[in-house]
């Protein structure tokens, strides 16, 4: 609702929309006037937190391997870290491509005019920042509660555990 309002706010006065920033894993600022509608996903991470965050209908294609959740497999296959296909990538126009920082076509991408935001979560704590900045992108609003649910997983967790296995480590 209070999207909707704020919209609303902007259209009727006539206002400029506010800029969506993020400084990606790279250090590179990266900059959309109005939230990205087709993304292209390089990373299964990336692309289950986005689906978290309510976006999944943004996607235009994934990697090789994001198969979660089930709605992602019917989208398009456009490689991954080191076989993205970058002609197929450019051919859906997307409006942003997430990938990894280690994706070796992020420069290629970027030299054929497509915004690339890229972000590796390797740590709970990367996690956390990563979805920060996509939902931050995405203008959804929904990260704080997504970042509260998983919290609220991971405290259950232990006590899913029978008695005799809890402290066990592996």
């Amino acid at each position: 609702m209070k999207r909707l309002l704020l919209a609303c706010v902007f259209v009727c006065l006539n206002l400029p929309a506010m800029a969506l920033e993020v400084t990606d894993d790279r250090g590179v600022a990266v900059r959309w006037d109005t939230p990205p509608q087709r993304i292209v996903s390089l990373l299964p991470s990336l692309t289950e937190s986005l689906c978290a965050l309510g976006a999944c209908e943004r996607l235009v294609a994934v990697d090789t391997f994001s198969n979660w959740p089930a709605s992602v497999n019917r989208l398009p296959r456009v490689g991954g870290l080191d076989d993205a296909q970058v002609e197929s990538i450019l051919a859906l126009k997307p409006d942003l491509v997430l990938a990894a920082t280690s994706t070796r076509a992020v420069p290629r991408l970027e030299s054929l005019g497509l915004k690339v935001a890229a972000l590796e979560p390797r740590t709970l704590a990367d996690f956390r920042r990563v979805v920060g900045q996509v939902d931050t992108l995405l203008g959804t609003g929904k990260g704080p509660a997504l970042l509260q649910q998983v919290d609220a997983d991971l405290a259950a967790a232990p006590q899913a555990l029978p008695p005799a296995l809890r402290g066990t480590r592996v």
